[in-house]
Order: C-alpha cells, then sequence, then structure tokens
C-alpha cells in the first residue's frame, strides 16, 4: 500500500490529538477502535459506497458513522477523526492513514518497526533473542511483524526503514557467488 502525504499528514494530526496531554485517549486504543471501524467499512459494500460517494450530503455521512460509533464504542478523538475524514473527502484514505498513524507513534515512542522474514515460524525464544540483537544493533526498543518468506532456505531478514539486515542461507549464498565470480 503506498502512503500519500496527505495520509502521513492526517496521521500526524491525529497523533497529535492522541498524544496531547490529557487526551483520555491512549495511542493503542485509537488505533484499535479505528482498525475495528476500517474493518466494518471493509466489510460492506453499501457502507463504503455511502460514505464515499459525493451524492451522499456529508450531514447523512456523519449521522451514519455516528451510529456505528456508538454501536463499536469508539471514542471522542477517533470518532472526530472520521468526522474530519468525512468533512474532508477522505475516507477512503483511512487504510494509509492507521498505517501512517502507527509509524508516528512508534516514533515519536522511540521504537523502530522491524518487518521480519524467516524461513519458518519463530520460536518465542528465537523471537526474543532477535529482538535483542536488533534493539543492540539499532540503539531503539523495536516492534516486529513476521512473515514466513519459504525462499529463504534458512535464517532471517529483518528491514528497518530502508536498512536491510540479512541473515539467511539464501543471502549467505548469493554472497558467496558474489565473492567467487568477482576472484575469477
Amino acid at each position: 500500500m503506498t502512503i500519500t502525504a496527505v495520509a502521513t499528514r492526517y496521521a500526524q494530526a491525529l497523533a497529535d490529538a492522541v498524544m496531547a496531554p490529557g487526551s483520555g485517549v491512549r495511542a493503542e486504543n485509537a488505533l484499535a477502535e479505528l482498525r475495528t471501524f476500517e474493518t466494518v467499512l471493509n466489510g460492506s459494500a453499501d457502507l463504503h459506497n455511502v460514505l464515499t460517494s459525493p451524492a451522499v450530503p456529508p450531514g447523512r455521512k456523519r449521522a451514519v458513522v455516528a451510529r456505528i460509533a456508538d454501536v463499536l464504542k469508539i471514542s471522542h478523538i477517533p470518532r472526530n477523526f472520521l468526522f474530519v475524514l468525512i468533512d474532508h473527502r477522505r475516507v477512503s484514505e483511512l487504510p494509509g492513514m492507521l498505517q501512517s498513524f502507527e509509524t508516528v507513534v512508534d516514533q515519536r515512542l522511540g521504537f523502530a518497526r522491524a518487518e521480519v522474514a524467516s524461513a519458518s515460524d519463530l520460536t518465542e525464544a528465537q523471537r526474543t533473542a532477535l529482538n535483542s540483537v536488533l534493539e543492540r544493533i539499532t540503539g531503539k526498543r523495536i516492534r516486529m511483524r513476521f512473515a514466513v518468506d519459504h525462499s529463504l532456505i534458512g535464517g532471517v531478514v529483518a528491514r528497518i526503514g530502508s536498512t536491510v539486515y540479512d541473515g539467511s542461507v539464501r543471502g549467505r549464498l548469493d554472497s558467496l557467488a558474489r565473492r567467487l565470480a568477482t576472484e575469477n
């Protein structure tokens, strides 16, 4: 998914509101509430059409979102954020905004996000050890997301921002092949 500059600006504004002293809403809770709303939105083509159609007046869209927010028990800041999206016709950009919001909150809290691919599922002990190594290398606290990539043969590949740490068997074989090719 491509995150637009607009999505990033909205995510930063949401983070400002949620992380302000006295907001009464934790960033994790706001994200969970908005993800729940996103699931409902994605689960109903009719709802998606109503909220993205320019033919439906903003007041009606707000009423629909207010009813859904009541049912889902969405707190005031995420609810107001949804109203702003309606007013500015940005509901369709919600997924990118939420992804960007996660990143912004992590950065403000001193976390780095690591995308980790491994040849098979890692045990909890392996995940903990990998987390410790990545924290030591980067000097930051790490939040990891895991995926299985069977093409790796063995080992792991971790991506933090634009930096890739390749500890996979495939990566080592590729490195060996490059060295052998330069020696000839």
